[in-house]
């Protein structure tokens, strides 16, 4: 086996900030395009190698090979068992686990579909998994799926929905010696700051994975001048809620919170300004269950939000599972343990040689 931890060392050395992903993704395909037992395809810089064996199942394995800008770490130093460098973490030592996987396992227990895609660290719309997706579904057509993002080489099961709401709150306009003539929009904001602050979420369990819904004032504008009463303010919310709501319930919930502190007949706005639905665990999944029983630890619920909801939208059961603290992603201090890739990568291997 390759020394994954040097592995991951030269893929953090091909420079690959999002939207210039060329270099690393012809490097790849370079790695994967001679070997007999894969199919190679390239869509922008998004590449897929997949088995065709005509296996009873197929899992997919994915990672984004884009990485935040540079913070004085854009070379990989090695020291002892630990790779230090951009992306290190997040997540070229998961891209170098599929690499390795798709190099060295040939004759795989079940069909495999490597996917190293592009953008995932800017905004959604140019994330690769949406362009493959929207241009090529059926390159990315599977029974489950392990994206291995940096989760400490647990698995990070489903994920939770994550919607913005803005309210803005109508007042009139006076002079600030004489307020009673007019109608403060800021102080129309207590009540609605005090139903967010004493907000306690759900924390449902699903798959024995415990999530756990919040609710955060996250912007707030308002004010005209320093002697006029102000007539508007604004404010963002972001509610995170668990994957047993849809969208629309966790809107309704939300309108449901906030109650009469907005008052859209006296001229309060209320405007969705997006909402990403989250995904279920699915670890009943043979696949899935296969990897949980592999993993060093329990599964648990994943409070952010991940790409496994693209999959999740299309039927496919997914999880994270990945070497990395991710709290370390994007840091300056950006590393990764050798004990931790070879954790991941020994836990799929093993599923991919013997599919159970």
């Amino acid at each position: 086996m390759t020394d994954l931890l040097a592995r991951c060392a030269q893929l953090v050395d091909i420079p690959s900030v999002s939207r210039h992903e060329a270099e690393i993704v012809d490097f790849l395909e370079g790695e994967l395009g001679g070997l007999a037992w894969l199919a190679v395809e390239r869509v922008g810089h998004n590449l897929v190698a997949r088995t065709d064996l005509g296996r009873q199942h197929r899992l997919v394995l994915a990672g984004h090979v884009d990485t935040v800008p540079p913070n004085g770490n854009e070379r990989a130093r090695m020291d002892g068992d630990v790779c230090w460098g951009l992306g290190s973490c997040d997540m070229k030592s998961g891209c170098a686990v599929i690499l390795e996987l798709a190099r060295a396992v040939a004759e795989p227990a079940v069909d495999v579909t490597y996917v190293f895609y592009e953008c995932e660290e800017i905004g959604a719309e140019f994330n690769g998994l949406s362009r493959l997706f929207a241009e090529r579904p059926d390159l990315l057509a599977a029974d489950a799926a392990v994206l291995c993002e940096p989760t400490g080489a647990r698995i990070e099961a489903g994920c939770q929905g994550t919607l913005h709401l803005e309210v803005i709150l109508a007042g009139e306009r006076a002079h600030s010696a004489r307020p009673w003539m007019g109608r403060n929009a800021i102080h129309r904001l207590a009540p609605m700051l005090e139903r967010c602050a004493s907000y306690e979420g759900r924390r449902p369990v699903l798959d024995g994975c415990e999530f756990r819904e919040a609710l955060q004032v996250v912007s707030v504008e308002g004010g005209v001048a320093g002697n006029v009463v102000p007539d508007r303010a604004t404010v963002v919310l972001n509610h995170r809620y668990a994957p047993d709501r849809s969208g629309e319930d966790a809107v309704r919930h939300l309108r449901e919170v906030l109650g009469d502190a907005v008052d859209q007949s006296g001229g309060d706005t209320v405007r969705l300004a997006d909402n990403a639905e989250g995904a279920r665990p699915n670890l009943t999944h043979p696949l899935l269950a296969a990897l949980s029983a592999r993993a060093p630890q329990p599964p648990v619920a994943k409070l952010g939000w991940t790409d496994v909801a693209f999959f999740a939208a299309r039927g496919v059961p997914a999880v994270n599972f990945g070497p990395g603290d991710p709290s370390l992603a994007h840091a300056a201090a950006e590393r990764v343990e050798r004990s931790q890739m070879e954790t991941v990568y020994a836990a799929l291997g093993s599923l991919l040689r013997t599919g159970t």
